[in-house]
């Protein structure tokens, strides 16, 4: 048996929660550490002992985040989301060409035309789902002043992008490089210089932390315009009083992404073993972006023929949660850009699922989406 991850098991109720990307369950020592900050009654603003002691409880925080990624604190803004840390990266540098690749989340596609004033250039990407860098090149050379995003671990795959060699590449064309390691963050070692990255944006709630709170992290000296107005907080990138209990349990949850990283070996394990089971059981099925390095956590499944959302719900009826592609539509289920632009076409792309692991999974969650996963396929004449 592989050994399981640290924490409560999978099955909640009879449950079992497989969708990690979507959102990672809050862990106890985050929960206990935002518990003790609703004693905090002061605004950090504010210059008495209470706004100094809440200052102090958002210092340590950003100190957390801001070790996650090596980088210095000053360095980190919090945001109220990754969405609005991707807008404030996208839309924060009048001027520039905006290059983004076409698997990126849809936040940064969205934000991605408005910050330029007319459709961002969209980077293709490779069969496997890697970005392709000889288009990167080509395209940074006749962009003029560029910002490039590309994010590190595609949040419907797992694809590991090469985010380190197009840096390269734009610092040479004079473009800087915004990473969305929203899916990566506590799931892969890495940091903020390594990857010659100028922007990164980071969640709460993918690291075991609160939803509600984000962060942009900021190469030294580089300062985009704010979007939100109308005070002095976050060096005047992000006006509004600070969420204070979401912040504390970002900064929680990051310490403990640093402290448990060797957790994504056990991840490997469990998401080996369910892949190779769900393809012997159903030899139709493909697993996206298995040609290519990935995070540990997450497997894209593909059952031709069979409606990403009716694998969903066949799954949910048996109590296993997995979510068809991304989860941010507020509910809607469409066929996958990611898997489009890998070449795909539209019945695959409307025929995935996305399976992603976590600090809750153990053997017990494979076993259950097996059964309940091979079953839906049965029922569906695919197995």
């Amino acid at each position: 048996m592989t050994k399981p991850i640290t924490g409560p098991l999978a099955s909640r109720g009879g449950r079992v929660y497989l969708d990690h990307n979507a959102t990672t369950p809050l862990k106890p020592a985050v929960k206990a550490a935002m518990v003790q900050a609703m004693d905090l009654v002061g605004n950090p603003s504010s210059v008495h002992a209470f706004g100094r002691t809440a200052r102090r409880a958002v210092d340590e925080a950003r100190a957390g985040v801001a070790a996650l990624v090596g980088v210095k604190p000053a360095q980190v803004l919090f945001t109220g989301s990754g969405t609005e840390a991707n807008n404030l990266a996208l839309r924060g540098f009048s001027g520039r060409t905006v290059l983004v690749s076409a698997i990126e989340h849809d936040s940064a596609l969205a934000a991605a035309p408005s910050a330029a004033g007319h459709d961002a250039r969209r980077l293709p990407v490779r069969p496997d789902g890697t970005a392709d860098l000889a288009a990167l090149e080509r395209m940074l050379a006749d962009s003029g002043p560029a910002l490039l995003s590309l994010m590190l671990a595609n949040n419907e795959t797992g694809v590991i992008q090469p985010v380190a060699e197009a840096a390269v590449l734009a610092h040479a064309h004079g473009a800087l490089l915004h990473c969305d390691a929203v899916q990566a963050a506590g799931r892969l070692a890495f940091s903020f210089g390594a990857l010659g990255a100028d922007l990164m944006t980071l969640s709460a709630h993918k690291l075991g932390g609160p939803a509600g709170v984000g962060a942009l992290v900021l190469a030294e000296g580089l300062e985009p315009d704010a979007l939100i107005r109308g005070g002095g907080q976050e060096r005047r990138k992000r006006a509004g009083t600070e969420n204070l209990l979401g912040i504390v349990g970002f900064g929680a949850a990051a310490r403990l992404a640093l402290e448990e990283r060797s957790a994504a070996a056990d991840l490997a394990a469990l998401r080996d073993r369910l892949e190779r089971e769900a393809l012997a059981a159903v030899p139709q099925a493909r697993v996206m972006g298995a040609s290519a390095a990935r995070v540990a956590n997450t497997s894209c499944l593909v059952l031709p023929g069979v409606p990403g959302e009716t694998q969903v719900m066949g799954l949910d009826l048996a109590g296993v949660a997995v979510s068809a592609g991304s989860a941010c539509s507020s509910g809607k289920v469409k066929p996958s850009h990611v898997l489009a632009a890998m070449g795909e076409d539209a019945t695959a792309a409307s025929s995935a699922i996305r399976v992603s692991l976590g600090w809750t999974s153990d053997d017990e969650a494979v076993d259950r989406f097996l059964a309940a996963w091979t079953s839906v396929a049965r029922r569906s004449g695919r197995a």
